[in-house]
């Protein structure tokens, strides 16, 4: 590839380098969490995931395993970094976000640790361009303490069941409203729009369901306008996992299968809007 040989000589070893045959592997799994403009990078042997938060009541993942890049070497046992997301997309897409057909963007990523700037290396069809993206102090990290221990219900769908329902539900609403249960209605959707109330229900035994691990019944409401973000990575995902904890925090867990068939996962927590009470049920 021939981006192996463009890093600079000289300076400080890199502590991260990562290399992809085709960038927009990375570039449409980024977007799918771009929902603010700074991130978090956290790098270890087994990958790169990137961190998104908003109000400190919805975190979106991207998990990039070893595995998909060409090139993945780490040299220290984690190296973390906070980025401009907007302005790494631009750059990853500099060639244009959709290449000519047969044609692809190769990446090499290098990063020289705290204090230095990301460097990436883009080729296309013979063309280089060198990026450098200033790095910024990681900041700490909500932590959801969600625990697989701790979850009460888990659901996993096949993503076209839950597009369908977003499109047909009333996005007027303030709130979702997800019930998930052993008994009927099993796993309902609910929105309380302009239009009134609307429910979408699933039984266990749909078509679309893949599995089922209902304990007991949970009602909880989540804010849509913090949902909404996750849609884009609902767009890409052949299958989505939606679990619940003990506290009712949500888990929406996306498995996105890129052109060349390798596997990658965007998860998104939220936490619940409101208590329920047994009257408004």
């Amino acid at each position: 590839m021939p981006l192996s040989t463009q890093s600079p000589s000289g300076g400080e070893p890199y502590v991260l380098t990562a290399s992809l045959d085709n960038a927009r592997h990375l570039s449409s799994l980024l977007r799918a969490v771009h929902f603010q403009d700074h991130a978090t990078c956290f790098a270890t042997a087994n990958g790169l995931r990137v961190t998104v938060e908003d109000a400190k009541c919805i975190q979106a993942n991207a998990f990039i395993q070893a595995e998909i890049f060409q090139e993945f070497t780490v040299q220290e046992e984690s190296v973390m970094f906070r980025i401009n997301l907007a302005v790494l997309l631009d750059c990853l897409t500099i060639f244009g976000a959709s290449s000519l057909p047969g044609t692809s963007t190769a990446l090499r990523m290098c990063y020289r640790g705290y204090g230095y700037p990301l460097m990436l290396f883009l080729e296309e069809g013979g063309v280089v361009t060198v990026c450098r993206i200033n790095t910024q102090e990681p900041e700490d990290l909500l932590d959801f303490d969600f625990c697989s221990t701790n979850v009460v219900n888990k659901i996993i769908l096949q993503s076209e069941g839950l597009r369908e329902a977003f499109a047909e539900l009333d996005m007027t609403s303030e709130v979702l409203q997800i019930t998930m249960s052993p008994d009927k209605p099993y796993f309902r959707l609910s929105t309380f729009g302009n239009a009134g109330s609307a429910h979408l229900d699933y039984p266990k035994d749909s078509d679309l369901m893949e599995a089922f691990h209902c304990n007991q019944t949970q009602t909880n409401r989540y804010k849509i306008s913090l949902l909404k973000p996750s849609t884009k990575a609902l767009a890409l995902s052949c299958k989505v996992s939606i679990r619940t904890d003990d506290r009712g925090f949500l888990s929406l867990q996306y498995m996105i299968r890129n052109e060349d068939g390798q596997i990658c996962f965007v998860e998104y927590y939220c936490c619940p809007d409101e208590d329920i009470t047994e009257a408004e049920l």
